[in-house]
């Protein structure tokens, strides 16, 4: 394989993760039965750009299917952080109703609908068909498609070029990252400003959140790899804030190479270039020991549960998230060890869990079983689901969460 930044040919293992099937790739009960196809979960780290990457052993086109059950919106913490995001920015850029407001990978509406409230214009460009028509009936402007250079050529050809230009939790999401970032430029503004979040790979690394790995996330960054990779194609970032989503991101504020507007560079750019310099994180070694901090979390939990279940104890999940099935799956866990996993969703409720079997139930299964013991599987959230799930108390239940190291509470 070769990176699919800089092209270099990789050689050097991050970690392996054995083989999964899609983690999204949820089962329903009359295709229960049916043999399940397992990808490699298998990365990379590029010597030359430090690119952590996986092949695109699936293509995006199947993962984001019509049928795909990932739906932003039943998070209460992550609507709460989109609407500040809104509130904070729109005062920043100082948006209006002349503005133009584009999302790529939009969604059901999640975060645009903060925008539409202030009758601000947006579009949404969204691939899966079924959280675009959520998007829609919210009265939201949504394209169904790839962003792709070639799209984002049509798009300024059309005179729909932004303002701001929103991606969140989407470019480590495409297997072509150059084509997507030409995009980005393609139809920004020429005092536009880009605001890309994802995932920081030195928390990945720092808190071993393996789990986040899976086939529909093609690549991890840091900042020192984002920011060669715009400027690679002629974007420059202006400012960078470090925020607690999913176990901790960045979010990166981006506008042409060639504006000469009142964006000075921020101090904060250089700070978390030589913080990530600090930590060596441009240094070969610094990945090379994942594995073995994987292998643990691994090994303590397996431990702990097969303790529990010889003692007779009842187990259940919380949160059929894709973080969940890739842990699951990675440690073997099938329903002999997690009874069922409950989760708020409705488009997950009476579907089975991939590779592990598990069911997906509504969270009155709870209440009716009366576990002994919760897993929470999105550990990002687990306050929200703790606070959510207080009443289990009642009969002493515990809750378990794995990530960065096994706690029980």
């Amino acid at each position: 394989m070769n990176c699919r930044f800089c092209t270099n040919n990789l050689t050097n293992v991050f970690v392996d993760l054995n083989n999964s099937p899609p983690s999204n790739a949820f089962l329903n009960s009359s295709n229960l039965g049916e043999p399940e196809v397992y990808y490699p979960l298998f990365l990379y780290v590029c010597e030359n750009c430090f690119l952590v990457q996986i092949d695109e052993y699936k293509k995006a086109n199947e993962i984001f299917s019509t049928d795909y059950v990932y739906f932003s919106s039943f998070s209460s913490t992550w609507l709460k952080h989109c609407e500040l995001f809104s509130e904070e920015i729109i005062n920043k850029l100082k948006l209006n109703s002349q503005s133009f407001v584009v999302e790529i990978a939009s969604n059901d509406g999640y975060l645009l609908q903060y925008f539409n409230k202030k009758n601000i214009p947006v579009l949404g460009i969204e691939p899966t068909q079924g959280t675009a028509n959520e998007a829609i009936s919210k009265g939201i402007h949504t394209e169904v498609n790839f962003f792709t250079e070639s799209f984002a050529r049509v798009m300024a050809s059309n005179n729909k070029k932004a303002d701001l230009l929103i991606g969140n939790n989407v470019i480590a999401h495409v297997p072509d990252i150059n084509d997507f970032v030409k995009g980005l430029k393609c139809i920004l503004k020429v005092d536009g400003t880009i605001t890309l979040e994802f995932p920081h790979l030195l928390q990945l690394i720092d808190s071993c959140q393996f789990d986040t790995i899976y086939h529909e996330h093609f690549s991890y960054l840091s900042f020192t790899t984002i920011e060669k990779i715009f400027a690679a194609h002629g974007l420059t970032i202006y400012n960078v804030e470090e925020i607690p989503t999913h176990g901790g991101s960045l979010r990166i504020f981006g506008q042409h190479m060639e504006y000469t507007g009142t964006r000075p560079i921020e101090k904060s750019v250089n700070n978390l270039r030589e913080f990530e310099k600090s930590r060596r994180m441009t240094q070969q070694d610094y990945y090379m020991e994942f594995q073995n901090r994987v292998n643990k979390v691994k090994y303590d939990l397996l431990e702990f549960l097969v303790k529990q279940k010889l003692s007779g104890a009842r187990i259940a999940a919380y949160g059929a998230a894709a973080k969940g099935n890739t842990f699951l799956n990675y440690c073997g866990i099938k329903k002999d060890m997690i009874d069922f996993v409950t989760d708020i969703s409705p488009y997950k409720q009476g579907k089975y869990m991939p590779g592990s079997h598990i069911p997906v139930v509504d969270e009155n299964e709870i209440r009716r079983q009366k576990p002994e013991f919760i897993f929470i599987l999105p550990w990002n959230i687990k306050d929200e689901i703790v606070h959510q799930l207080s009443y289990v108390k009642e009969w002493n239940c515990k809750f378990i969460v794995a990530i960065p190291e096994l706690i029980i509470f």
